[in-house]
């Protein structure tokens, strides 16, 4: 394949990563369209095998395979490239979105509108479920594993690596001993490009730890772990987040958690960047702007550099790790479970609008709502949105502002 010129993929992967709106889906069929129908740059068989590859890592699947289109195309600094180019626009505009949430987020009119975003994420995230129930969800055991993952975490309260770890290792062991294709990688020298990343990864994890920056030390590490451990998509790993940043490190509040995710839904770019979000407001909340800005930096530095990682250490070995049938496997059981983890989810996120007090149980992590404090206002909100994107199949950005007007509407009127 010949190489494409910098001016041609800075525009197309440029275009790509302004327009990437409306989640890991949707982000895959606009790459399809530029790289395989309109350019030609991958074939189809080269591009459903790199989507393959992107699902078995950790990380955001979309900007992963705009990673690993680049470099098929142009090698790491190819890569690198169109990585940045899909992640960039998004990350510019969360910073903008979370410098105004503390400035105005406590404004009334602003939270009616953010109620109206809440009714509308709880309906984006039960899209996600039966987007993956319907692919992932083809047998009994699939069934059970998600059922299970359900469990372990809404009611048992299980560390999400944990269950992540449990289906993966019960995928393998199930699967078929045939005879895989052995062929070598398809190129070569793949060492340098993973050594260089890996040291870029550490290099502010070090530097934090020498100059005694506890916060910043704490938040980089955190969000490393998280970046080993995003099987399955944002939606899958949100969960997780949220116990630790809310309850476990106490950073930002659970209705925060909740906006975070509604302003993420509205911007370019993969929906993990809703951990700058966060990340902004909890080094807000600890020491000012400033601290907010590293904090910020030092999350998508580390959020991302390990999927370039991934890319540079795996690409190569594209063909060799797509026969391996205990691998295919274990991402096949790991998709399973992340369908109970994504309706771990939508539960957690629909109690959370609809009431105005949830609690814990003491002997489990069964959420318990007080139906005292339900949200009448949230609760139609919810069915409207659902309605305006279910039935009546409304874009996402389209419903995300009619139901902050909607919000803001009844603020008016007094009703919220």
């Amino acid at each position: 394949m010949m190489e494409q010129n910098w001016s041609q993929m800075t525009r197309v992967f440029g275009r790509i990563g302004l327009l990437s709106f409306g989640g890991p889906a949707a982000q895959i069929a606009l790459m399809h369209d530029a790289l395989v129908d309109r350019e030609r740059w991958l074939s189809e068989d080269q591009f459903l095998r790199a989507l393959s590859l992107c699902m078995l890592l950790p990380g955001p699947e979309a900007m992963q395979l705009a990673t690993y289109a680049g470099w098929r195309l142009r090698g790491v600094a190819g890569g690198v490239l169109a990585g940045l180019l899909f992640v960039v626009p998004g990350a510019m505009v969360i910073l903008a979105l979370a410098l105004a949430y503390v400035q105005f987020g406590e404004v009334p009119l602003v939270q009616a509108a953010f109620l109206g975003v809440k009714a509308a994420v709880i309906v984006v995230v039960l899209q996600a479920l039966l987007r993956l129930g319907q692919k992932a969800l083809t047998d009994t055991a699939a069934w059970t594993l998600a059922g299970t993952a359900f469990v372990a975490l809404f009611v048992l309260g299980l560390p999400f690596p944990l269950v992540v770890l449990g289906a993966g290792v019960f995928g393998a062991l199930r699967a078929r001993n045939r005879p895989a294709n052995t062929a070598g990688p398809s190129q070569g020298r793949t060492l340098p490009a993973v050594g260089a990343f890996a040291a870029l990864w550490a290099a502010p994890l070090i530097l934090l730890w020498f100059t005694a920056q506890d916060f910043l030390l704490e938040i980089g590490l955190f969000f490393s772990k998280l970046a080993i451990v995003t099987f399955g998509g944002a939606y899958a790993v949100l969960a997780y987040m949220t116990q630790e940043v809310v309850q476990d490190h106490g950073w930002i509040t659970t209705g925060q958690m909740i906006d975070a995710l509604g302003l993420a839904e509205t911007t370019p770019g993969p929906l993990i960047l809703v951990t700058e979000f966060v990340a902004l407001l909890a080094g807000y909340a600890q020491g000012g702007l400033a601290l907010a800005l590293a904090a910020g930096a030092v999350t998508l530095w580390v959020t991302f550099v390990p999927c370039f990682l991934w890319i540079f250490a795996a690409g190569p070995y594209l063909d060799h790790i797509a026969a391996r049938p205990r691998l295919s496997a274990a991402l096949s059981a790991i998709t399973a479970a992340v369908v109970g983890v994504i309706l771990n989810l939508s539960v957690w996120f629909a109690l959370h609008v609809v009431f105005g007090t949830v609690t814990s149980s003491t002997l489990l992590a069964l959420p318990q709502p007080d139906l005292s404090t339900l949200n009448i206002w949230a609760c139609l909100l919810t069915l409207t949105a659902a309605y305006l994107m279910l039935r009546l199949r409304v874009g996402l950005l389209t419903t995300l502002a009619m139901m902050a007007g909607a919000g803001c509407a009844l603020s008016l009127l007094g009703a919220v």
